[in-house]
């Protein structure tokens, strides 16, 4: 099997060797796998992280990344460390649409006005291109199957409202500041080893993996036919090296990055309940969240057009890959079968 460092290799080289690239929000899960991965191809990584929702514990050995504590509010703090940079990949949000809809100028605050801040360091320090976590919440409830990138961004929750008012403004940046080229990734459902299970408002996979290894009961909220395009990490830090990498313009655009497929959430908690061997485990079921949508499924054409994107780790490899890592970090609770989850 590949190791982290012999994949990243083989798929980007010496892209990377010797630049520097600051991630925001680099403590966090998603920042911390593409700081990694920059570091082991060789680039001088600074992670700009305020650990309000990640762990410098992300990094242990994992490669060498500089770690500054700090938010993107703090514009001096920002051009401090942006100067110089050749790349800045922008992680760095408030994560939740439950949080959100509790707080929604503080979502604001962070995710608007923190970007802005970000656009404006990356300008004026001369950088060549930005990437944005963007998020498939732009599409909102709309049951058009799957999503395109030219449907109308619908938000329904003040997260997925900061997000699209993101993408607004990489694309007024590049448009109105042609040297500093941007790319919009729309990522969908992600998850992966380190994610942050232990919120409240935690991801599904990583808050039903915990839940069942522990031998709790897992709660699925509404009646689990719900969908979505589960994603793993690493096709996200693919991504991400890709748009850096490429040697056409981006402009803003918004695209995609997902598997190009849906499970529902009654099918996944099925799969982790299997991989416990547990069968006295068995779901619970509360009521819909506000802000949540109820299908999710993207069209990765545009990816693959702009960027030569494929996924790299499908979604059943990947689930099986991320269970085994949470139950490590359970050892009393070890499934009895840590092999690949039976297909649903």
């Amino acid at each position: 099997m590949e190791t982290s460092f012999q994949l990243w290799q083989s798929l980007h080289g010496d892209a990377f060797a010797g630049a520097k690239v600051l991630v925001t929000g680099g403590a966090g899960f998603i920042g911390s796998h593409i700081a990694s991965a920059l570091a082991r191809l060789g680039a001088n990584v600074v992670a700009l992280d305020d650990l309000s929702g990640g762990g410098t514990g992300n990094f242990d050995g994992l490669g060498p990344v500089k770690f500054v504590r700090g938010s993107i509010l703090d514009v001096s703090l920002l051009e401090k460390h942006v100067a110089g940079c050749r790349y800045v990949f922008h992680q760095a949000a408030l994560g939740s649409v439950p949080g959100s809809v509790k707080e929604p100028v503080r979502y604001y605050d962070v995710n608007v006005t923190g970007t802005i801040n970000v656009l404006e360091a990356a300008r004026a320090s001369g950088v060549e291109r930005l990437m944005f976590a963007a998020s498939a919440s732009a599409y909102g409830s709309s049951e058009v199957l799957p999503k395109v990138e030219t449907m109308a961004a619908e938000p329904i929750s003040p997260y997925a409202g900061s997000k699209v008012a993101g993408e607004a403004f990489l694309r007024a940046y590049s448009a109105s500041y042609p040297a500093l080229d941007t790319a919009a990734l729309r990522y969908f459902n992600i998850f992966g080893p380190r994610q942050n299970a232990n919120s409240a408002y935690a991801a599904a996979i990583a808050a039903f993996a915990t839940a069942a290894l522990s031998g709790r009961t897992p709660t699925i909220f509404g009646d689990g036919e719900q969908s979505r395009d589960f994603t793993h990490v690493d096709n996200v830090v693919h991504s991400n090296l890709l748009a850096a990498r490429s040697k056409q313009p981006i402009r803003g655009e918004v695209i995609n990055v997902a598997c190009g497929q849906r499970v529902t959430v009654n099918e996944l908690v099925a799969e982790i309940i299997a991989f416990c061997d547990d069968s006295a485990l068995k779901p619970s079921y509360a009521g819909e969240r506000a802000g949540d949508v109820r299908h999710s499924l993207a069209d990765i054409t545009r990816a693959k057009a702009l960027l030569g994107y494929e996924p790299i780790v499908g979604f059943r490899d990947g689930l099986a890959e991320t269970l085994q890592w949470y139950a490590r970090q359970q050892p009393e609770r070890a499934p009895a079968r840590a092999g690949p989850v039976n297909t649903a």
